[in-house]
């Protein structure tokens, strides 16, 4: 498969996903988290789908297309370690959804932020949130991805028991 039609494949699998979580956390109370804004097409795509629920975005530097950057206050930019210890101050209540996309070219450096991020991701959620990633998280249980998703493409957790 070319690296084109790998990339679209993941595009796609990720919009079916993100469209599949809103309606998990339909009728449940909460904000939402973006770790990893990036350019802010998922961000976009999300504020979209989430109408007027809080959706905070997480990233190391601000490189999003300046019709997705996130207002202020919504705003959260640093290290994810920094930014995670002072998130449930600020953000004020656990999330019902978060959206973790910060895989990047070194692997190493993927898994090790992998590694850290399932437990640090724990204190921010609801009982019963959804967490989708694009990289595998340990401490969640699995949950199934939507119709036409390929197993390992993306990755679809619920936290706890509630929900």
């Amino acid at each position: 498969m070319s690296r084109l039609d790998s990339f679209i494949r993941r595009l796609e699998a990720q919009r079916a996903c993100l469209d599949h979580v809103v309606g998990l956390i339909a009728g449940r109370d909460g904000p939402a988290l973006e770790i990893g804004l990036g350019n802010g097409r998922t961000y976009d795509h999300l504020r979209a789908r989430l109408g007027d629920r809080a959706l905070y975005a997480f990233d190391r530097e601000l490189k999003a297309h300046p019709d997705c950057v996130p207002p202020a206050e919504f705003l959260i930019l640093g290290d994810f370690r920094d930014g995670f210890r002072l998130a449930s101050v600020r953000i004020g209540r656990p999330a019902v959804l978060a959206h973790c996309d910060f895989g990047s070219g070194d692997r190493a450096a993927t898994a090790a932020l992998a590694a850290w991020l399932g437990p640090a991701l724990k204190p921010l959620l609801a009982p019963g949130a959804i967490v989708l990633s694009d990289q595998a998280l340990d401490g969640f249980r699995p949950l199934p991805l939507p119709a036409g998703v390929a197993e390992g493409r993306y990755f679809l957790y619920r936290h706890g028991d509630g929900g």
